[in-house]
C-alpha cells in the first residue's frame, strides 16, 4: 500500500517544470559552485523552486570528501533561503549514499535537521564507484550492472530514512558501453523487486536528467523503468538535473516532461517538509 491511496491534490503550473529538486553546490565535495550561482540561474530560467541536495556519503572510499559538514551547511541554506523570499523557494534538501552499516546514522541525521527533501543514492558497491573504470574490471558489463542493481536493492530494503530513490540506473552512466546493451527488460527480474519496494513504503523515483547530459539519450532511470513504476502503482516521481554547474541547471526538463507525459504521468512532485506537493504535468 503506498502512501497515496487517495489521488493527491495537484497544483496546476506552466507550461514547463518549474522546480529543480537535484542540485549540488560547493558544499559537497565533487562541485565548486557557489549556491547563489545556482539559485540565480534557477530564477533565470523561471522556476518557482529549487532544492539543494548536497551530498553526503559518510566515509566513503573515495578520494573525494563526501563528509558533508552539516553544521555549515544547514544554516547557511536556510540563511540563503531567507534572502531570496520572495523571488523563489529554497529548499534544503540532502543526497544520502546509502550504505548499510550506516543505516542508524542515517536515521539520527534525518532525525535531527529539518530537511525538505531527502534523496537516497546509491554510488558505491563494494568499496567502488561506477564512476571510475577500475569498478568494472575483472567482471563483464553485464556483471558490473547486475552487482549494482542487487546492492541497490539490499539498500533500499534495509533503510528507510530517504524520500526518493535517486537515478536508479546511475551506474549505466559509466558502463563500458554506457546503455548500448541496456534495457528494463535485461534487468526487470533485479530492478521490479527495488520498484515495488518504494511503491510499497511510499517513497518516489526520481527522473534524473542527468543520463541526457551525459548522452544516453535517456533520463535516469530510463523510460521503460519509469513506465514500470507507474505499471506498480507508483506516483511520486522528482525531476532533478543533477546539476553541479549552472549551465547544466534544469537540463533537458521540457524533454524529460514530455517522456513522462507521454508514458503516462500525471503529475510531479516537489517536498517541502519532506512531504510531496504535486503539480501537473
Amino acid at each position: 500500500m503506498t502512501l497515496l491511496s487517495n489521488t493527491p491534490k495537484v497544483h496546476r503550473q506552466a507550461e514547463q517544470i518549474q522546480a529543480d529538486t537535484h542540485v549540488h553546490t560547493e558544499f559537497s565535495g565533487d562541485s565548486e559552485t557557489p549556491v547563489r550561482r545556482q539559485i540565480d540561474q534557477a530564477v533565470r530560467l523561471g522556476m518557482t523552486e529549487i532544492c539543494i541536495t548536497d551530498h553526503h556519503d559518510p566515509h566513503a572510499p573515495s578520494q573525494i570528501d563526501f563528509n558533508l559538514d552539516l553544521e555549515r551547511y544547514v544554516p547557511a541554506i536556510q540563511a540563503i533561503r531567507e534572502e531570496y523570499r520572495g523571488r523563489i523557494k529554497v529548499r534544503l534538501g540532502i543526497e544520502l549514499g546509502l550504505q548499510l552499516h550506516l543505516t542508524e546514522e542515517l536515521a539520527r541525521l534525518t532525525s535531527t535537521y529539518p530537511f525538505d527533501y531527502v534523496i537516497g543514492s546509491n554510488h558505491f558497491v563494494d568499496q567502488m564507484d561506477p564512476y571510475f573504470p577500475a569498478y568494472f574490471e575483472g567482471k563483464t558489463e553485464e556483471q558490473g550492472y547486475r552487482r549494482y542493481f542487487e546492492a541497490t536493492l539490499k539498500r533500499v530494503q534495509g533503510i528507510s530514512d530517504f524520500d526518493v530513490l535517486g537515478h536508479l540506473d546511475y551506474v549505466v552512466r559509466y558502463g563500458p558501453n554506457q546503455n548500448r546493451d541496456y534495457s528494463y527488460k535485461k534487468y526487470g527480474d533485479i530492478i521490479d523487486p527495488i520498484l515495488k519496494n518504494l511503491t510499497e513504503t511510499g517513497r518516489g523515483l526520481e527522473c534524473n536528467t542527468g543520463g541526457y547530459k551525459y548522452g544516453l539519450g535517456h533520463p535516469n532511470p530510463a523510460e521503460d523503468v519509469l513506465k514500470r513504476y507507474l505499471e506498480l502503482g507508483g506516483e511520486i516521481i522528482t525531476i532533478g538535473s543533477d546539476a553541479h554547474e549552472p549551465k547544466h541547471l534544469g537540463f533537458d526538463f521540457a524533454r524529460a516532461r514530455r517522456v513522462l507525459k507521454d508514458i503516462g504521468f500525471r503529475y510531479y512532485a516537489v517536498y517541502e517538509s519532506r512531504k510531496p506537493h504535486f503539480y501537473s504535468l
